[in-house]
């Protein structure tokens, strides 16, 4: 079976209207700007109002995704939406979607891989490409993370922020296209980043609700120092699974989970500041969005230009990591 190429041929984004300030979190919570700029990097967030789910998030990205592409949704064969914060337990958010945009013929199913979900879900999908099963796959980075934070944390609440980031994936060009990728995960440490209550383990209950067990639960250090390890070392056997060196890479999109996290990795790539794009001070931690919105911003800005070496990684819940090389494959757009 021939064994094709597969890159990405369009992109889209979609983040809600209202900004969560530094300064509106320290009227909520003990906090100040100072001590969130300093810890995290992040100036302001979004959120979604209460009429808006995930699925919402992901439709008007989907849709933009697809317009971006040149593509009509009944010409989509899978849509895999990656996510922590689905409309429901079933049936799947991708479902939803799927009526949504009117992808009549498309499989979809959700995907679960904390904030590395978007990289996951992109190597899933190019493997039914490559294997000759699907010709077009919608990937989609979606979450409502406001709906599952406690506001009263200040050490998680003022990280996280709502967001969708889409991609479309079809065969490309023979040696450009998704070049290597690495995923991993090591559940041992499960308990350091967890949302403990909904599930079969604490069923919902007044007790579940009485102790906040429906809030994200995180062990701040423990991520941060896995994290920092994992981007770089999935960075390195992604590049190598790809038969190339630091020294071919054009450009960094990390998940914007903290600046210091991003800085610790692009430092030990041995990465310049204009190689990696940012944009977690003005979106926090959008779990599984962080990266198709960033990359989606950073091609509308012209940082990102066909032949560009570009490496996606990130971490999550799990703990899982994954990175993801590819040489983007997509002429720039004229403006």
């Amino acid at each position: 079976m021939k064994n094709f190429s597969v890159g990405i041929s369009g992109t889209g984004s979609y983040v809600p209207d209202k900004v969560l300030t530094n300064d509106d979190l320290s009227k909520m919570v003990d906090t100040s700007h100072e001590w969130i700029i300093s810890r995290t990097g992040i100036e302001e967030r979004r959120i979604a109002p209460a009429n808006m789910a995930t699925s919402d998030l992901s439709t008007e990205a989907a849709k933009r995704a697809l317009d971006d592409a040149n593509l009509k949704p009944e010409e989509i064969d899978l849509i895999i939406v990656a996510t922590v914060t689905p409309d429901y337990s079933l049936p799947s958010t991708a479902c939803i979607v799927q009526k949504n945009i009117g992808a009549i013929n498309a499989a979809a199913f959700d995907l679960n891989a904390g904030c590395t979900g978007f990289v996951y879900g992109l190597s899933t999908g190019a493997n039914f490409i490559k294997a000759g099963i699907y010709e077009k796959v919608l990937v989609i980075g979606g979450e409502t993370l406001s709906r599952i934070v406690n506001w009263k944390d200040r050490n998680t609440c003022v990280l996280f922020g709502d967001g969708a980031g889409a991609c479309i994936l079809e065969r490309c060009e023979e040696n450009y296209g998704i070049l290597g990728y690495e995923l991993g995960s090591d559940g041992t440490n499960y308990e350091s980043l967890i949302q403990p209550g909904g599930g079969s383990k604490e069923p919902a209950s007044v007790e579940s609700l009485a102790n906040n067990l429906h809030y994200l639960q995180m062990d701040g250090k423990e991520v941060f120092k896995f994290a920092v390890k994992a981007m770089e070392s999935s960075s390195m056997k992604a590049l190598s699974l790809a038969n190339m060196s630091l020294d071919d890479l054009d450009y960094l999109v990390p998940h914007q989970a903290n600046i210091r996290i991003i800085d610790s990795a692009r430092k030990r790539l041995n990465l310049s500041e204009d190689k990696v794009y940012v944009n977690l001070n003005k979106y926090g931690n959008m779990s599984s969005a962080s990266i198709p919105v960033a990359l989606d911003e950073a091609i509308k800005n012209h940082k990102i230009k066909k032949g560009d070496s570009v490496l996606f990684v990130a971490f999550g819940a799990g703990l899982t990591w994954g990175s993801i090389i590819l040489r983007w494959s997509k002429e720039e757009k004229d403006v």
